[in-house]
């Protein structure tokens, strides 16, 4: 495994992180999730990513323990903060005061921890003084349980904004959590060197594009049994998009390019997303154990300028570059 400064930090993060948004509490159980963690453990990563959505905090609570009797500085457990959870009562989302504080205790007792590495705003809230909720992130961190701050899917202006105002408070705002692969590059023209600018580094999600980078789904061909695109509870929905019959043929020329690397078009995708200097980690899901230890495999590697063209070429006219897609709720 390799290892990345995240933002202008001292925090090492794995450049590959485990995180457990569609599988942990929801599709896969209990002893088949743990053993993914240990899976995840065994491959050398120490980068945990979740969030109290998640299966409506149960993520939370398999990932607590499946980290549970492992070194605690040995790890880096990150989670985040906004979407509704509990009954849905007036305070139960977003990110104002009261919610932020009484997520991140609930946060710490699902995950058998005394403090978070990084504690992230899940999305940006139009609906809350930004000034209340970094106040508040402050508050964590000065109380010793919060380490770091990040945020997740923000613009380049909410970033710039919440960054100003870190300053101003001396909170360590030092990550941002976009979707981003080689099908999905809206960050690429103003999110990132916003980023830049700021000291912030991207950890990135979805970096085989739900699946589909790695070539299961076939233009014109029925969508395999059991795959995610199958499944209206396991992110069927975020992968449609990928699913015209033109991305699919696209992504079959990769094959070739992956093979000539000698990767599978699963790590070719892991890797493609880790040569940009502004990604720290690449955030990785499994429901098989196999899963992690081939996506690790994408660590440490370097694409030279040839193929990294060459897989522009092959995906020319599918990419979707549009910034204006990074927007809040």
């Amino acid at each position: 495994m390799e290892f990345r400064r995240l933002g202008r930090s001292g925090l090492n993060i794995s450049e590959i992180s485990y995180g457990n948004w569609l599988t942990h509490g929801s599709q896969v159980e209990e002893d088949q999730a743990q053993a993914c963690i240990k899976a995840a453990l065994d491959a050398g990563i120490t980068t945990f990513d979740t969030a109290d959505v998640y299966a409506n905090t149960a993520a939370e609570s398999v990932l607590g323990r499946g980290l549970a009797g492992q070194r605690r500085e040995s790890l880096e457990i990150f989670t985040k903060v906004f979407w509704p959870t509990g009954p849905g009562g007036p305070n139960d989302r977003g990110l104002g005061r009261k919610h932020i504080m009484e997520s991140a205790n609930a946060s710490l007792k699902r995950l058998q921890t005394d403090y978070l590495d990084l504690y992230q705003a899940h999305r940006f809230d139009r609906t809350v003084p930004l000034e209340e909720t970094f106040l508040a992130f402050a508050d964590l961190v000065r109380q010793g349980k919060v380490l770091y701050i990040g945020v997740s899917e923000w613009s380049a202006e909410e970033i710039s904004r919440g960054a100003a105002l870190a300053r101003e408070l001396h909170v360590p705002l030092i990550s941002n959590q976009p979707q981003y692969n080689a099908l999905w590059r809206v960050i690429e023209e103003q999110v990132i060197p916003a980023s830049e600018r700021e000291g912030l580094s991207q950890i990135v999600w979805s970096p085989i594009a739900q699946g589909v980078l790695t070539g299961k789904y076939k233009p014109g061909q029925a969508l395999p049994e059991g795959s995610r695109a199958t499944d209206e509870k396991g992110g069927a929905n975020f992968v449609k998009r990928f699913l015209r019959d033109e991305v699919l043929t696209a992504v079959a020329k990769l094959e070739p390019l992956a093979q000539q690397a000698g990767l599978s078009l699963a790590q070719l995708a892991v890797a493609w997303v880790l040569q940009n200097p502004n990604v720290a980690s690449a955030i990785v899901g499994a429901s098989r154990p196999e899963q992690v230890h081939e996506n690790v495999k994408a660590a440490g590697v370097k694409l030279d300028a040839d193929l990294l063209t060459a897989i522009d070429d092959a995906l020319d006219g599918v990419v979707e570059r549009d910034p204006s897609l990074t927007k809040s709720p």
